[in-house]
């Protein structure tokens, strides 16, 4: 059954809400494959100089300001998110970058308020997999684009997170959360076949994509803490009820340091870069 308007609604207020929550600590270093993501997505797009470029579900800007500097003063970037949060922080950065081509608009991914066949390229790093109508926002990312543009995006594989990420989900699980199939965003999007038909869909060509391993070693299971707590996952956390959440935590945590060896806890953070043309 397909969801109501109110539902995507409340979905899209939800997920903003977490967004808002996190922004504060989206930028640390537990979560450093953001960033390191963010400049293999740059190298994959190759962005020429002078570009007008989308960057959809921007975050704190990561991506934004790293294409904001190949594109140059000739170019222009155009941030768009849900979160107030998040776009404040991005705003912050950017200002610490000097960089002076970056606007910043509040928008619904789904529906980008810009004229058809004006980027050359939308870009949108682990973003798509939050949005509720996936083939919508990439046809509408289509739209905006300039014929011969390009439209990227990032997702995580199957084997993303593997370990941590299948304790953490078990824990949860056994707190009560639901951690079906449906709660979990980022598995939308975990294969690669679904990716390609996405943007096949919707009428690009040329449709490729590649793997790459973006992964490190965290000190601890505090750092893995700190990795939940800056991301979508501490609104899974939320779920929990608040009397128990320091009980989860601590048995979490215990669970977690099982995987700890002499170089750390391995964070599997395998990525997949999908990119379309517009015919």
């Amino acid at each position: 059954m397909d969801p109501t308007i109110a539902e995507v609604e409340q979905h899209k207020r939800r997920v903003s809400a977490v967004f808002d929550t996190v922004s504060a600590d989206y930028d640390n270093a537990a979560l450093r494959f953001f960033p390191s993501t963010a400049e293999r997505m740059v190298d994959y797009l190759q962005p020429h100089r002078g570009w007008e470029i989308l960057d959809v579900a921007t975050g704190t800007g990561a991506l934004c300001s790293r294409l904001a500097q190949v594109v140059g003063n000739d170019g222009r970037v155009t941030g768009i998110d849900l979160s107030e949060g998040m776009l404040a922080r991005a705003e912050k950065n950017i200002k610490k970058l000097a960089l002076e081509n970056v606007d910043f608009i509040q928008m619904d991914a789904e529906q980008p308020e810009f004229p058809s066949d004006h980027f050359h390229a939308v870009t949108c790093s682990f973003g798509l997999f939050f949005i509720p109508d996936m083939a919508k926002a990439v046809a509408e990312w289509k739209r905006v684009t300039r014929t011969s543009g390009k439209v990227l995006f990032s997702s995580f594989t199957e084997k993303a997170f593997t370990g941590v990420g299948e304790i953490f989900f078990e824990d949860l699980a056994a707190a009560g959360v639901d951690v079906s199939e449906q709660s979990m965003a980022s598995a939308r999007l975990k294969d690669a076949d679904t990716c390609k038909d996405l943007m096949a869909n919707a009428g690009y060509c040329n449709v490729q994509h590649t793997t790459m391993q973006m992964g490190y070693h965290l000190a601890d299971e505090n750092a893995w803490w700190d990795a939940v707590c800056g991301a979508a996952m501490r609104g899974l956390v939320e779920l929990v009820p608040e009397s128990e959440r320091q009980t989860f935590k601590k048995r979490h945590l215990k669970n977690i340091a099982k995987l700890k060896t002499t170089d750390g806890i391995w964070l599997d953070v395998e990525v997949r870069l999908t990119l379309g043309q517009v015919p």
